[in-house]
This record gives C-alpha cells, structure tokens and sequence, in this order.
C-alpha cells in the first residue's frame, strides 16, 4: 500500500478532464480512474489489447483488471488472460462513505450524511461466487482496496428510469477519499486472511459465522467460495451442515 501514490493518482484524476466533465459523465467512473492510475500512473500501460479484449493495465506484474462490480462480465476475459499471463483482479470495497445528492442538471449537492454500513473484506465474496471455476488457477491474484468515499446520488427521475429504493436516489459516482488498506491474495495460504482466530479444526458454518461475525447463512457463501479456492475442504457432515476444516 502506497498513500503518496494513491494521492498522486487521485489528485490527477480530479484534476484532469474526467472531472471538469462532470461527476460521472466520463467514460469510466472516478474510483475505476483513480486505481488505474494508482496501480498504474503511465498511460501507456493502459488498456491493452490482448487475446480480443481490453485489459485495464498490461505492465511487469502481468495484467490487471479493476472490477468494481459485475464479476460475472470477467469470465471470457479471464478465460483469455490467465492461459496467457498472470491477472490480479482489484475489487474497491468502500471501508465508510458518505452519501450526497446531486443535481445531475446544476450541479447542487444536497446535505452530506454518513452511511451507517461500513464494509469489510467479506464483502468480496458474492462477487468471488460469480468466478469460482478461476479462483484455483495459479495464474490468478486478487487485489481488495478498502476505501473511504463519497458516494453522489442522483434522482432516477433525471434520465426517465424508475424511483429506485433508498429515498428515490440511484448511485450517480464515487469520489475515493483515502485508501485505508489492501489485502492481497496471491496464493492458496494468503486465503487464510478471512480464516478467523479460534476457528476449531473442524467446523460449521455456524462455527465460521459466529467467529468471523458475518452469520452462519453469509458464512455458507464464503466456505463455498473458499473451497473453489482450495482453502477449506469438506469433510462430512455434522447433522444437516457440512463439516469443513482447512486445507492451507
């Protein structure tokens, strides 16, 4: 982790035309801008073409993708980047946000609110979910940023959508503010980082649930993930639940 670099990258991008061009009329959004630029400050670096799609970065360390969301697009891609060369996935995860309305028309910003939700690296997992079949593959990294932002919301109403939930509001762009932290998966023991302190040697998802605090239902999810992964194996059954212990 690099807070100078991260600065840099995100004072370029503010400054530059991705924002004198309004808050999420760019092609790409702000948070995606701001860690290409952090993971990689020469644009000649940036999109790649290889094996008939676009790679964020093609540099020293292999490719690398920033996947905000949707991992389900990433399959095709992984399938032609990791027969080739080594791919780390980043995933942002907002650590605290703020939440502001916005105008998208005048630009007025309404009252600024911390959201309740803070997230943790847990979060990743629903998206991991969507790439199972890659999480074994030697070739592939994984990269969460955890980040502080601001999160501008916009009413739907301003480009004929639908009231959406959440006050009418939809997610309009995402300004980071600071990087708080990265966890960096680059090898089945490095999955031990979501193994939580106390974890008996054989154990329920209720077990990791309880343990992790993230529930034994969310805790079905990640052992499935962590078992593509070949960090945890099943090894029977207790009752009606599985029974896992780790494999790293």
């Amino acid at each position: 982790m690099d807070k100078e670099r991260f600065y840099n990258a995100l004072n370029a991008v503010l400054a530059g035309e991705h924002i004198r061009a309004g808050i999420g009329t760019y092609g790409e959004k702000t948070v995606h801008a701001v860690l290409k630029n952090y993971f990689e400050p020469y644009s000649d670096g940036h999109e790649q073409k290889i094996g008939g799609y676009v790679a964020d970065i093609v540099g020293e360390d292999g490719i690398i993708e920033i996947q905000t969301a949707g991992f389900d697009r990433l399959r095709k891609k992984l399938e032609a980047f990791l027969s080739v060369s080594r791919v780390t996935v980043v995933h942002p995860i907002p650590r605290q946000k703020w939440i502001i309305p916005i105008d998208p028309e005048t630009g007025v910003q309404g009252r600024k609110r911390k959201s309740p939700v803070k997230g943790t690296p847990y979060d990743i997992f629903p998206e991991l979910y969507k790439i199972k079949p890659f999480l074994s593959n030697e070739n592939l990294r994984l990269c969460i940023v955890m980040l502080d932002i601001e999160e501008y919301r916009r009413p739907p109403e301003s480009d004929g959508l639908k009231r959406g939930r959440r006050r009418g509001y939809v997610r309009y762009d995402r300004i980071p503010l600071e990087l708080a932290d990265e966890i960096h998966i680059d090898c089945t023991a490095d999955w031990g980082y979501f193994i939580p302190n106390g974890l008996p040697d054989e154990f329920t998802s209720k077990d990791f649930g309880d343990l992790s605090g993230v529930g034994a239902k969310y805790a079905s999810l990640i052992l499935n993930v962590l078992t593509a992964a070949n960090a945890v194996e099943i090894i029977g059954k207790k009752g009606r639940s599985n029974l896992y212990r780790t494999a790293i």
